[in-house]
């Protein structure tokens, strides 16, 4: 965000078996959008024409009947992968329960194929399965993938795929090693539209990437290929222009909303990117009953990115430090004797989170507001603290800058606010699990923005990277490779919260916002050699004009 400078578990088979059912989790958003329109037939989304003689409910009945019908086992697993690639899963996941349930003990198969597509739809479904039991016969007794596995290109695509669901189990680091490798190798052999899907699974890893940005690639591989199953076709581009039609209306909104703010005209250093900031909550929040909230979390983010500037690029310490007490009080009468950008900041932050605050308690009967309050309070005082560092001349270790860092990205405070936004409670004790679902995506966008590559801002503020005191306190180490491991550290706490089939009060909703936050991070620091984001630039294209 801002540039800083689940489940009780069932056995599904006898003790023995490496598979255990989640049987907590919620079914998450199935919320049904029901037009009577589908785009026709191969358009492009972009065109934005729909075709009034296609019924959009028939068309899921006709995908179900597929689901229910299918002749074989492989090919019911292969036609879920579809659904799930083409981001339209959340219309069957009755059935997609009863395929998975049935098809379990695929993951026993001596086909590569079948044991690593079971074993990931299996994990993303709930299920504890054990990697390194399932891909034991797949190895040697040094514990290297075999050979012989490197001519099954289908396979290895599939290893690739469930090798990113890593939870820290050592066969998942060989399989991402050994399909890489034999992969990279093989795709000047490949036909054309097959090496063109190899080489993206590669550029745009399968679970660490965006499934909406995946989505029109994975349609358009399935259009190359000589069968192909219309149905499933059209209800992919007719959901790819319905949201497409959402988003724009809500982008529109919004760009009222912040026009009408005058923030912008009365800060002029602060930064005015309410599409890029829109983008992060368009991603993150699934579902088409979540317009609104994807509207107000859009809000919040442009608060956290206009305080940042006022902290990095306005403010005297002084100011600041009397903008702090100030939003500590959460009282209007206080913010008397600020400058007048500052109480226009203020008063719009005191707005937009009491307006959230009063939305969650109507919908679900709790006022989250002091934990919203406290929640602003903490981030004013990181950033106090990246001014303090700065303007004493101080040096923080890297361990400190990072853990300040995380909170001064603005990530906790937005999962703050959309955690009570979709309906959750703080519980009293232990809320561990809150916190890493939270903390884990935080990390990473903190460790990708500080990679060095976030170049865009144009601006002048210096509140010092992780990369620069790492290199300073290893000069001789390998900052980014160090940083990397990090990344891939924090997606593997990730993935253990949300995979590992430990109970759980978070909702699947919650869950899936905060891997999509984590894979946003990619496309939104992913620049290229000339500093520029084309995957960001593209995604743009594809989901909104």
């Amino acid at each position: 965000m801002a540039a800083a400078h689940v489940f009780s578990v069932q056995p599904l088979h006898h003790s023995a078996s490496p598979v255990a059912r989640n049987g907590g989790r919620s079914g998450g958003n199935r919320a049904f959008f029901r037009p009577s329109t589908v785009i026709c037939p191969g358009r492009e989304p972009a065109s934005h024409e729909l075709s009034d003689d296609f019924d959009f409910q028939e068309s899921v009945k006709n995908v179900q009947a597929l689901l229910h019908h299918h002749p074989s086992r492989r090919g019911l697993l292969t036609t879920v992968d579809h659904l799930k690639r083409l981001y339209i899963d959340h219309y069957f996941q009755d059935e997609i329960e009863t395929i998975i349930d049935s098809c379990a003990d695929l993951i026993h198969s001596d086909d590569l194929l079948d044991a690593t597509l079971s074993l990931r739809l299996m994990r993303e479904a709930g299920y504890y399965v054990s990697a390194d039991d399932v891909l034991q016969k797949f190895r040697n007794d040094n514990g290297e993938f075999n050979l012989g596995l490197s001519k099954d290109i289908r396979g290895l695509l599939s290893l690739q795929d469930i090798s990113h669901l890593n939870m820290g189990e050592s066969s998942l680091y060989k399989a991402n090693e050994f399909s890489s490798k034999h992969l990279r190798f093989t795709i000047k052999y490949l036909e054309p539209n097959l090496a063109i899907y190899v080489r993206r699974s590669l550029d745009h890893p399968y679970h660490v990437s965006l499934m909406q940005y995946k989505a029109r690639h994975h349609l358009s591989y399935l259009q190359s290929m000589p069968t192909r199953n219309m149905a499933i076709e059209n209800l992919a581009f007719a959901e790819f222009t319905i949201k497409k039609l959402q988003h724009q209306r809500e982008m529109q909104e919004v760009k009222r909303w912040w026009i009408d703010l005058g923030l912008a005209q009365e800060i002029p250093a602060a930064r005015d990117q309410v599409l890029k900031w829109y983008m992060w909550p368009m991603t993150v929040l699934e579902g088409f009953c979540f317009s609104r909230y994807r509207v107000e979390i859009t809000k919040i983010i442009s608060m956290v990115y206009i305080v940042d500037d006022i902290f990095d690029l306005v403010a005297t310490q002084e100011e600041l430090s009397l903008f702090t007490e100030a939003m500590k009080t959460w009282d209007l009468a206080a913010i008397d004797s600020l400058p007048s950008y500052m109480i226009s900041c203020y008063k719009a932050l005191y707005t937009i989170t009491s307006d959230i605050a009063n939305m969650v308690r109507k919908e679900h009967g709790v006022s989250p507001i002091n934990h919203l309050k406290k929640a602003w309070a903490t981030l004013f005082d990181g950033f106090m603290t990246e001014g303090k560092w700065l303007s004493t001349n101080q040096v923080p270790t890297s361990e400190d800058y990072l853990r300040n860092g995380v909170v001064t990205s603005g990530a906790p405070l937005v999962f703050m606010h959309l955690f009570f936004m979709l309906g959750h409670e703080l519980p009293e004790g232990n809320n561990d699990d809150i916190h890493r679902v939270i903390s884990c995506p935080a990390k990473i966008m903190r460790l990708w923005d500080d990679m060095g590559s976030a170049k865009d801002e144009s601006q002048n503020g210096l509140d010092g990277s992780y990369k620069e005191l790492y290199q300073r306190e290893n000069p001789h180490g390998d900052v980014e490779k160090h940083m990397l491991e990090m990344i891939g550290s924090e997606w593997e706490g990730l993935n253990r919260e949300c995979f590992s089939g430990t109970t759980s009060t978070l909702s699947h909703s919650f869950i899936t916002a905060s891997l999509n936050f984590a894979r946003m991070v990619r496309v939104m620091y992913g620049y290229d050699d000339e500093q520029k984001l084309p995957v960001l630039e593209d995604y743009t294209r594809m989901l909104l004009f």
